[in-house]
């Protein structure tokens, strides 16, 4: 059934990326319909978005394009439309690109000739050449993302394809070609207002639609305004044409604030990477400086050994001579006091015939070694080893002095964790360390061989005896250290929560328990994966990166150190110096399950021998 043309509207069949009337219009999920290509042209040109396809009225955006068709009953009505619009008003084509109707100007023939109107849609001129030129800016080789147009082409396609949309169409451009049968351009007469009038605003002082924009004073205005009131002479067109220029302004806007976010994003992704390479080159510099290191000090120690057994065998040879020379020097002395002990007897003998056989023997000197020139020496009484070792220490140090201000050239701003190689050290002094069952809260479970330790969901039925923690979900270990240096190693891998360290003997075990070291207490903490923090009054907050696996506690109490290490990485995480008075035990907390994600339980490890 044809509809009269009264009841239809052009703005109901404008598609609104062309401002024309539909032709083959489709219907995007959201809704809103458009022609066929200027949507598939929107969505091609990437006005729709990079990464999702949107609706150009209400941004609605579909990460799949969607499959349009063509929305046949529309078509058929704007059919009809175009054949109702196309018989009730004749139109009447002149060279000049004007359409008038002669029957509603009956007497037009003693009105003076008026300027063309511009076609709807158009810009002014100075607007057009605005857009024209910042779509080029965005298209040139010097801009983020920019693809240089082809040389056979001054105009890009995107360029190209915006400056075919009528809504970008100069005033000064001639058009040949005249307007479509069934869209009449409209003359806008600033006397009478337009027909869609009754749907605006109304003018505060003169109750007329608001259907003009003044360029002027950048407000919109009613007809009496333009012309009897105070914008008479301003720069005024009718608001719904600036509305249309403003839309196409915005979307110039986005794309180019789509090429700053692209560009900020390029910048990020390029930062991230190279804090990736700067953190493998670190890892890479930190072995083999570790590596290089522990050559040096291998050597060095090769040396002393060397050096020590020439000086252990130089002192073995000093002390056989002196040993041999003791012999003899004894053998001789024996010879000679049997001799001084015959003569004594000799001279007290009576036996004059007897004194005279023996006296010419024992009378002669005996032939005896010339020990005035014998004697025991060797050279490392005179310090030629401290003579040669002293001058090579004094170019060392002094050249290991300078290292560190060859690598402060290089090194960041931020100071970072660096490998520690008294790891190596440390891991001398391992300790065999196992848990005391009779010290574990209720809910602990212990493994067999004590080594192992997890935080069951219930309390088990055990003895409440005073060495048992009853308040806070902790254990100590059988070993007990009142001097020395010891050390062991905890795995944590896994764990969200957990508190390794050691603790006095005569710590309170029973009810809410402070934890710092004036109450006997010194460990480090885990909490929710991220938080470390050394358990002082208050708290000391510690930054760990990268986050262990496997934590090494090393103390030495003699000199009240305690000190936790990152195994893995071969990093200090932390020291500190205090004073034990009593006998203190390893500690270990694996804290509760948090509902299975801090079920993973505390492992004592085997320390690796030192390379």
């Amino acid at each position: 059934m044809a509809l009269p043309a009264a009841f239809l509207s052009e703005e109901q069949f404008t598609c609104s990326i062309c401002l024309e009337v539909f032709n083959n219009p489709v219907s995007t999920p959201c809704g809103h319909s458009f022609c066929q290509a200027c949507i598939s042209s929107y969505w091609d040109g990437g006005l729709g978005g990079a990464k999702c396809y949107q609706c150009p009225l209400c941004k609605e955006s579909f990460r799949k394009r969607p499959e349009l068709h063509i929305n046949r009953t529309l078509k058929e009505i704007t059919e009809q439309f175009k054949q109702l619009a196309n018989a009730e008003e004749p139109v009447n084509r002149t060279g000049g690109g004007e359409v008038e109707d002669p029957n509603s100007h009956p007497h037009h023939h003693h009105h003076q000739a008026q300027p063309p109107t511009p076609r709807p849609g158009e810009m002014p001129g100075n607007i057009f050449a605005e857009m024209m030129t910042r779509f080029q800016r965005l298209q040139s080789p010097g801009m983020p993302n920019a693809t240089p147009p082809y040389p056979s082409d001054p105009h890009p396609q995107s360029l190209r394809r915006l400056s075919a949309h009528p809504a970008f169409q100069s005033p000064d451009t001639e058009h040949h070609d005249p307007p479509p049968p069934y869209s009449p351009p409209r003359r806008f007469s600033l006397s009478s207002p337009g027909e869609s009038s009754s749907n605006l605003p109304l003018c505060p002082i003169h109750l007329r639609g608001l259907e003009f924009f003044c360029r002027t004073d950048n407000t919109c205005v009613c007809s009496v305004c333009v012309e009897i009131a105070e914008h008479r002479g301003h720069n005024v067109i009718p608001a719904k044409r600036e509305w249309h220029i403003k839309k196409a302004q915005l979307g110039i806007a986005e794309v180019e604030l789509k090429d700053l976010i692209c560009e900020r994003e390029r910048k990020v992704e390029e930062i991230y990477n190279s804090s990736r390479e700067i953190q493998a080159a670190a890892e890479r510099e930190t072995d083999a400086a570790v590596c290089a290191f522990s050559k040096l000090i291998s050597s060095v120690e090769h040396c002393q050994a060397e050096i020590l057994e020439v000086i252990e065998m130089a002192r073995r040879a000093a002390e056989h001579r002196a040993q041999s020379l003791l012999r003899e020097l004894e053998e001789e002395i024996a010879e000679l006091k049997k001799r001084s002990a015959a003569l004594r007897q000799l001279a007290v003998s009576e036996d004059h015939i007897g004194f005279l056989k023996v006296f010419p023997v024992l009378c002669t000197p005996p032939q005896a070694k010339n020990w005035s020139s014998v004697s025991v020496s060797s050279e490392l009484t005179s310090g030629v080893i401290l003579r040669t070792v002293n001058p090579l220490m004094d170019r060392f140090q002094e050249e290991m002095r300078k290292l560190p201000e060859v690598c402060q050239r290089v090194s960041v701003d931020q100071p970072v964790s660096r490998p520690n190689p008294k790891i190596r050290r440390v891991q001398e002094y391992a300790a065999d360390i196992t848990l005391d069952p009779s010290t574990a809260h209720p809910r602990l479970i212990i493994s067999a061989d004590g080594k192992q330790v997890q935080c069951g969901d219930r309390h088990q039925l055990v003895p409440d005896s005073p060495e048992r923690f009853d308040r806070v979900v902790c254990v100590l270990a059988h070993q007990g250290f009142s001097s020395g240096r010891h050390y062991w190693e905890v795995e944590v891998g896994g764990k969200t929560d957990w508190d390794l360290g050691v603790a006095s003997h005569s710590v309170n075990r029973k009810g809410k328990i402070t934890v710092n070291p004036a109450q006997g207490y010194w460990f480090l903490s885990l909490r929710d994966h991220t938080d470390y923090a050394f358990r002082t009054e208050p708290s000391t907050n510690l930054i760990v990166h990268p986050k262990p696996s496997r934590i090494g506690i090393y103390v030495d109490c003699d000199k009240g150190l305690v000190s936790f290490y990152n195994v893995e990485a071969k990093l200090l995480i932390y020291t500190f110096t205090d004073s034990f008075p009593d006998t203190i035990h390893p500690f270990f907390s694996p804290c509760t399950n948090k509902s299975g994600r801090n079920e993973a339980p505390l492992t004592i490890c085997p320390v690796a021998t030192p390379e």
